[in-house]
């Protein structure tokens, strides 16, 4: 980072403070200005930090790879326009003797490597390859995305919004690690208009020309990047919007006829889906899923005695790489993912801060499940649709990821997609009991006091 990031970075944080101020004028809500204004201001923050760490205390991906590469792309773009054509072809075509590092050389060839470079080219045009600046419009892609996703829950419980704001906007694993040049930042913003552009298709019915437009970029660029979020995602909300459409429908018997038939169709469409990528898909399709979570883990543990070995762990439980061992490592997995690294297992600035996340986390949803008890919990997983939806993405999501990745340093970023579902699914259960308590406590002072008024005539 030099004298041009210092100079250019302020310029371009007004500008995009200007943007940002511009779409927040159309919100007549004051929750929604006030989240708005705060959720950037974050953004911002959170990108400095985010610079800072790349650059001075742990460089990686962010700065050796993408933006190098990307910056160089756009360098040889300047000294000779044929170069424009690495933007328009696949990774695997590059050249690799144009590589400004050699290091990097053969990571071309998975296009979700290239893709992020690919933006860090182009983006370089607008910002002359400053890297503060790149990663501050990469934070603000982020944002968009998830401000996208804030306004989606806070449509369903505005009430929550405090809640809502805390999931997504402020918690700070998921700020930081969205907040730079990485793919997280451009999956999470992509995970975020997805949303929107289906809930307003199939829900509000609504806008369907603009919203398949937005639907079909970013899902081409979240299954570009990373396919497995966007498969692992959608039918678990679209099935959320079967059920919340069914909330309408007043027919009981209709109703019944209906949700089989529909989520049915959810199914069988999904199925096609998993069929008609499974070659993108790779060693996620659901016939070498297991095969490649197994060499995943062999992988990990080949890494042993390097620097980057360092915060590796395993999950205490053998896989053996089969669906049965997937089931059998399934709740090790999920709370991997979610509580840890253990503060004590924290070897590195940026894995202390998810230690202590993870045992707040922990010690919330022990909590959780003594104040509403085991039977409770499942009858509000199995009634309340946007619960339910949170809470299967994120097990699902949570399971994978666990399962395959056994370096501390890389789950803290891998986890961050499911982290806001799974923090507002406790927060919606935990204020449904409370609703609960509430009415409970409401009939016991109601049937007192009609106790008193029966006894009062007598004692009279």
């Amino acid at each position: 980072m030099g004298y041009a990031d210092l100079i250019l970075f302020p310029i371009f944080v007004f500008l995009c403070s200007l943007f940002f101020r511009r779409l927040r004028q159309k919100y007549d809500d004051p929750f929604l200005r006030k989240y708005h204004r705060q959720g950037f201001w974050i953004k911002v923050i959170g990108c400095l930090a985010f610079t800072v760490y790349n650059v001075y205390i742990s460089p990686g991906d962010s700065t050796g790879l993408y933006h190098k590469e990307g910056y160089n792309i756009y360098q040889l773009i300047l000294e000779d326009s044929n170069h424009l054509k690495w933007i328009f072809q696949h990774g695997k075509l590059f050249d690799e003797s144009l590589l400004k590092d050699p290091w990097n050389k053969g990571y071309f060839r998975a296009e979700a490597n290239f893709m992020v470079v690919r933006f860090v080219a182009v983006l370089s045009f607008i910002c002359l390859g400053s890297y503060a600046v790149v990663n501050l419009i990469f934070a603000c892609i982020a944002f968009t995305g998830l401000w996208k996703l804030f306004s989606f829950f806070y449509e369903q419980y505005p009430q929550f919004h405090k809640k809502f704001a805390i999931a997504i906007l402020y918690f700070p694993t998921l700020v930081f690690w969205s907040s730079g040049i990485m793919k997280d930042s451009l999956c999470i913003g992509a995970l975020g208009w997805i949303t929107y552009s289906v809930y307003e298709m199939l829900y509000r019915k609504r806008g369907f020309i603009k919203n398949s437009i937005i639907l079909i970029v970013f899902a081409y660029l979240l299954g570009v990047i990373k396919i497995y979020i966007l498969i692992s995602y959608l039918p678990f909300f679209v099935l959320f919007i079967i059920f919340k459409n069914m909330e309408g429908v007043r027919n009981r018997l209709l109703r019944y006829i209906l949700a089989p038939l529909l989520l049915t169709g959810c199914i069988y469409g999904f199925s096609l889906v998993l069929e008609s990528y499974e070659k993108e898909l790779g060693g996620y399709a659901v016939e070498d899923l297991t095969n490649s979570i197994h060499h995943m883990n062999s992988v990990f543990n080949s890494m042993d005695g390097r620097e980057t070995a360092e915060s590796n762990f395993d999950l205490g439980v053998e896989f053996d790489g089969t669906f049965q061992g997937l089931v059998h490592v399934a709740p090790m997995a999920i709370f991997t993912t979610f509580y840890r690294p253990f503060i004590w297992e924290s070897k590195k600035m940026s894995s202390m801060l998810a230690s202590l996340e993870g045992f707040l986390l922990l010690l919330f949803t022990i909590y959780l499940i003594f104040k509403s008890g085991i039977r409770m919990l499942f009858r509000l997983l199995l009634t309340d649709p946007l619960i339910m939806y949170c809470f299967l993405f994120s097990m699902i999501f949570a399971l994978f990821v666990g399962a395959s990745t056994l370096n501390f340093g890389t789950l803290v970023r891998y986890k961050i997609p499911c982290l806001p579902f799974f923090i507002i699914c406790l927060f919606l259960i935990h204020e449904k009991v409370k609703e609960r308590s509430a009415k409970k406590l409401l009939k016991k002072m109601q049937n007192s006091e009609s106790s008193q008024l029966l006894l009062s005539p007598a004692l009279s």
